[in-house]
């Protein structure tokens, strides 16, 4: 078996990778009928020397490879006919921006396996930045309420080499009396408070936080419990809040107006509640000053995420009175910071992390060592068709919708 690390084609470009160095040199030593050969980068947070150094191939042309592993999406025109394919598609989702990557990979027969769906047996992810784009995330958040407010100054993590640097900056951090609310409960929340707790701000349930008075900045961290609640009065249950979203209301307004910082950790389906509408930004919720989308979800559940932003420019103004864009830390205006590939501004520690699940947990199933039926669930096209579980994207594939 030959997997190929591709060099990544997206712009802005992704300085990640999905499998290290000392990864790659460990997998060859553990499965002696496996190669690998990566594509030179100049980008990549991992040098080409440095895969060298560990006696990894080194060659532009990947066409021998069988299995071809990236982290964001592959320009179409670099595809290759027949081969398997691991990156985060953003497909599934039926993103417009990606509808000629996926009727790409079918015109090319590609067998493509989707990292975000790649699930154990209980339906729980393995393989996911979600951790570390909590942490960038929370702290671009609180780099962001100190550029607004003067009290500190972060630099940005994108400078720091690793996760112990961007640690010992957060010692400085001021935050006087902010309120800091966190919708979600996954990874990527725990990578928020992670940093929230780095900074000393001290957590409170969300009760407390609806009603007390603080002589200190504190945070609370929401489940979809707290902040959504079923239209016909029942109880809530999260299985069927997965299954019918549509079926349950906003419940996020109470917190959201006793905020200064809002950080959206969450994961949302389009028949899920809408969080934030333009009208609650203009006339309910007066005192939010910073909103981190950390899920950045355009055209989502907060109507202040009008684009991604970049590692290079991470913020701009969302202007509550027109709903327009407008420059950021302008006074009246909501700050926004919606990078889309937050843990690129910690290469190396997410690609480690991330490259150490995958050893772990993918590579055996890739090897034929064993069979869980994950790549399978995983598998959005084969032999130019769509799998069973994702045939529903057949309209959008054809562009009927």
């Amino acid at each position: 078996m030959r997997i190929g690390i591709l060099s990544e084609t997206k712009d802005p470009p992704d300085r990640r990778v999905p499998l290290t160095p000392a990864q790659c040199r460990e997998l060859i030593e553990l499965y002696p009928d496996l190669e690998i050969v990566v594509q030179p980068s100049p980008i990549r947070c991992y040098s080409d020397r440095e895969y060298q150094e560990e006696g990894i191939a080194y060659r532009e042309d990947l066409s021998e490879c069988q299995i071809l592993m990236g982290v964001k999406e592959v320009d179409p025109a670099a595809l290759l006919e027949g081969k398997t394919y691991l990156f985060f598609s953003h497909t599934a989702k039926e993103q417009p921006y990606n509808r000629g990557l996926l009727q790409e990979v079918i015109r090319k027969k590609i067998r493509l396996i989707d990292y975000e769906y790649l699930t154990g047996n209980s339906g729980q992810r393995v393989v996911a930045f979600g951790r570390w784009a909590g942490i960038v995330g929370a702290y671009n958040g609180l780099r962001g309420y100190g550029i607004l407010t003067g009290r500190f100054d972060l630099p940005p993590a994108s400078v720091c080499r690793d996760l112990g640097e961007l640690r010992m900056h957060l010692e400085r951090v001021g935050t006087g009396k902010a309120r800091i609310v966190i919708t979600g409960g996954g990874r990527v929340a725990a990578g928020a408070m992670e940093v929230l707790d780095g900074a000393g701000i001290r957590q409170t349930d969300p009760q407390e936080y609806l009603d007390g008075e603080f002589d200190e900045a504190v945070y609370t961290q929401l489940d979809p419990w707290h902040y959504t609640y079923r239209k016909d009065g029942s109880a809530f249950d999260f299985s069927h809040f997965v299954t019918h979203p549509e079926m349950y209301g906003n419940g996020f307004l109470p917190y959201a107006v006793r905020s200064d910082i809002y950080m959206a950790c969450h994961y949302w389906d389009p028949g899920a509640p809408v969080l934030l509408t333009r009208d609650d930004l203009q006339k309910r919720v007066r005192a939010l000053q910073v909103i981190a989308d950390i899920s950045c979800d355009i055209n989502g559940p907060i109507a202040s995420t009008l684009r991604a932003s970049t590692i290079q420019d991470p913020y701009y103004g969302y202007d509550p009175q027109t709903g327009r864009e407008t420059t950021p830390f302008k006074p009246g205006a909501i700050t926004v910071m919606a990078v889309d590939n937050l843990p690129g501004e910690l290469p190396r520690d997410a690609s480690a992390d991330f490259g150490s699940a995958m050893m772990d947990e993918v590579i055996p199933e890739l090897a034929g060592n064993r069979d869980t039926g994950m790549l399978h669930r995983a598998c959005i096209t084969e032999n130019g068709r769509l799998t069973e579980s994702f045939a529903y994207l057949v309209d959008y594939l054809k562009n009927l919708r």
